[in-house]
This record gives structure tokens, sequence and C-alpha cells, in this order.
């Protein structure tokens, strides 16, 4: 029977990426990300809670991440999940989880193009009457 682990996330880049390239040349660059969730308690308080994500990506994708993405800009990120175990500081093991993306969307529209100057514009270059 197959299984699946998918992972698909819509928020806002934490940090500024990190781009490296593995000892034989391809790129990966990780950032952290948050994603929001908005709800009110059964007393009428509105809540919010923040979940944070490390997200690690590769290749040509990760350089237009590295180039493109900066703190506060939002994406959409798919991929999987992945576990690290690691030893802390105190011996004890650890456990922490990264999203491997493998689709990276940037949901932010590029800067507009700017508008001629002042009297550029004629009448007949407007699309309507």
């Amino acid at each position: 029977m197959a299984s699946l682990n998918k992972i698909m996330l819509i928020g806002n880049v934490g940090s500024d990426p990190e781009m490296r390239y593995t000892p034989n040349g391809k790129a990966v660059t990780s950032f952290r990300m948050a994603t929001n969730r908005r709800y009110t308690t059964p007393s009428g308080e509105s809540r919010e809670e923040t979940e944070w994500f490390r997200v690690s990506v590769w290749g040509k994708q990760a350089e237009s991440c590295n180039q493109f993405l900066s703190k506060g800009k939002r994406v959409y990120v798919e991929g999987r999940l992945r576990s690290q175990n690691w030893e802390g500081q105190d011996g004890q093991m650890r456990t922490s989880l990264e999203v491997s993306a493998n689709r990276v969307i940037f949901l932010d529209r590029a800067a507009s193009t700017s508008l001629p100057e002042e009297g550029g514009l004629e009448p007949e270059d407007l699309p309507f009457d």
C-alpha cells in the first residue's frame, strides 16, 4: 500500500534566506516561515497562534529563493516533512522537523511598473471612453 508525506503551507518568510552549496556543488537555501491561525475562544475572545517551520529548498529553485525572498514576503511552500535527530548540549536526544520543499511560489506581487510622467498619456491611449 502506498504512503504519502506531503505538506502545503502559505505564510510569511520569517528570516532572510541563507544559501550554501553542498560539496558536490548543489545549491541549498534555508529559511524560516510562519503561518497564522486566528480563532475565537468560547468566551468570545479573539486569539492568534503562530506556527514556525524550517524550510530547505534545493537546486535552481534554491537560487531563486535566495535571490527573490526576504523576511516578510508571502510564500506558498509544498514539500515533504523530514525529521532530524540530534543530541542537545545537555546530552538529551532531540528531534526537529523540517519541510523539504519541492515547490515554492512567491505570492507577493513584483513591484509594479512605474507610470508615465504627467502628460505622457493621450486620451486614445486609454482602453475605455
